[in-house]
């Protein structure tokens, strides 16, 4: 079990790229994965000086709902090609290990393919997503929530995959099957990347806790992640000033890989 792991920071955190390249030098971690927040386009290049200045790998994830992107929405093909645009300049430029796509909220699956059939000259990944998300007005589902969902993506898309543990958990748990059993029957799509973080092992909602401070056999998890190239700690930040919680949870990380060989 090898893995290159991943520090997930926001294109807008020109606060943290002083602590990254440090960390980086230190041989904490192996790549930056980096959120391309809408319209930060003038951010780029500080995010290229970094890689020229210490060597770090890039790798990419696309805005996704939160943010504006929802490829399962028809009224916002035209914004969600643009913004796919941005992605692209940041990947390119930055030469992307990987680029990452959320499949849309509370729309329909065969609207989410037909536009990221759309996307053009991008080689990209889609990721997993829990069954529901909290929302002002309540809750939404997401597309590509289930198995059978990411299957049809991955099959008609033609796209690759990334395995969101978190989220495999979220969506089990709504459904009402075995987190860890449909953590390996995901598995068995092929993902290359893989992103990590910890909750409760009971939980239907999303979180990002550090690892510990949650109740996921995270040992387990590790066992069933197998076959991947990378994989991205998507841990909270604790402070705006410095990335010392991101090097804690990965040293765990790394001690649990170990443990777990």
């Amino acid at each position: 079990m090898s893995y290159k792991i991943g520090l997930k920071l926001w294109s807008l955190n020109e606060n943290y790229i002083a602590p990254a390249k440090e960390l980086y030098e230190c041989g904490k971690y192996d790549y930056i994965e980096l959120y391309t927040v809408p319209n930060s386009l003038q951010m780029l290049p500080l995010w290229k000086n970094l890689a020229k200045d210490c060597g770090v790998k890039f790798a990419i994830h696309a805005p996704h709902f939160s943010s504006g992107l929802d490829f399962s929405n028809p009224n916002k093909q035209r914004y969600n090609l643009e913004l796919c645009e941005q992605v692209k300049r940041y990947s390119g430029e930055l030469e992307a290990v990987y680029t990452v796509f959320h499949p849309g909220i509370g729309g329909s699956i065969n609207e989410s393919v037909r536009q990221m059939k759309m996307v053009k000259n991008l080689k990209f990944a889609i990721e997993n997503k829990p069954y529901i998300v909290p929302m002002d007005n309540g809750t939404a589902f997401c597309v590509g929530a289930d198995f059978l969902s990411i299957k049809r993506i991955l099959d008609e898309v033609g796209c690759e995959f990334c395995l969101d543990a978190g989220h495999a958990l979220c969506s089990a748990n709504y459904q009402g099957l075995n987190p860890y059993e449909y953590i390996a029957k995901l598995n068995e799509l092929n993902p290359r990347i893989y992103h990590l973080s910890d909750n409760d092992e009971n939980a239907k909602l999303d979180a990002h806790m550090h690892f510990g401070d949650g109740s996921i056999d995270l040992a387990r998890v590790l066992k069933l992640l197998c076959g991947g190239e990378f994989l991205a700690i998507e841990t909270i930040k604790d402070s705006k000033d410095n990335l010392d919680d991101f090097a804690k949870d990965c040293s765990i990380l790394k001690l649990l890989i170990k443990n777990t060989k």
